[in-house]
């Protein structure tokens, strides 16, 4: 079983029907206790890094989340997830994340300086660095998957699993550990994200 953790914050029930068209068992849960019995789980998200950290710490999810990744239970972040898996963020002040994985969320348009267009939104072909890495298991180079973000992760090359070009290298999927996480939407990039979701449920 795959929790799908609701904090508010999010699409949930586009994730949770692509996992079912992959007849993996999810719910979608803010309940400890129904967290604490799924094998894994996924920290979707869309907004404000901000206010989904405030959520995510005030409701005591984040302490729930960080004792279950401790006791070794993978864990998937996907867009605004995969953000709140670093240290902190620059959007709109500096908000702490969950320090899962070393690095920050900075906006592209410090990058970009105006060349494209901010949001990033469309689809784009994925560079994996890692094929090795479990969660690529069923991803070719070239996949593509659908972005929609204005900040991405600056974070070490070693837990880089996979990049877009979008005028420079945008950190696409990342992992340390038992951690995992994607910029673009697996539930909304068709056959090649259901691969990715396969792939986690198999970890």
């Amino acid at each position: 079983m795959i929790a799908i953790i609701d904090y508010g914050v999010g699409n949930l029930f586009s994730l949770a029907g692509s996992l079912k068209k992959l007849d993996l068992d999810a719910v979608v849960t803010s309940d400890p206790s129904e967290i604490k019995k799924c094998d894994r789980i996924i920290l979707p998200g869309v907004g404000a890094f901000g206010d989904a950290a405030e959520k995510l710490f005030n409701s005591g999810l984040a302490d729930v989340i960080l004792d279950e990744v401790k006791e070794g239970k993978p864990l998937m972040g996907i867009c605004l997830g995969m953000q709140l898996l670093f240290e902190k963020s620059f959007e709109y002040g500096e908000h702490k994340g969950l320090g899962l994985i070393p690095g920050s969320v900075v906006p592209l348009d410090d990058v970009l300086k105006g060349s494209l267009k901010v949001p990033h939104i469309g689809w784009n072909a994925l560079d994996v660095k890692k094929p090795d890495n479990p969660l690529m298991k069923y991803t070719k180079q070239g996949d593509y998957m659908y972005y929609v973000h204005s900040f991405y992760a600056d974070t070490e090359p070693d837990y880089v699993l996979a990049t877009s070009e979008y005028g420079f290298e945008v950190t696409g999927a990342v992992s340390k550990g038992n951690v995992y996480g994607t910029q673009f939407h697996p539930e909304k990039s068709g056959n090649d994200g259901l691969k990715i979701l396969k792939a986690f449920s198999e970890i």
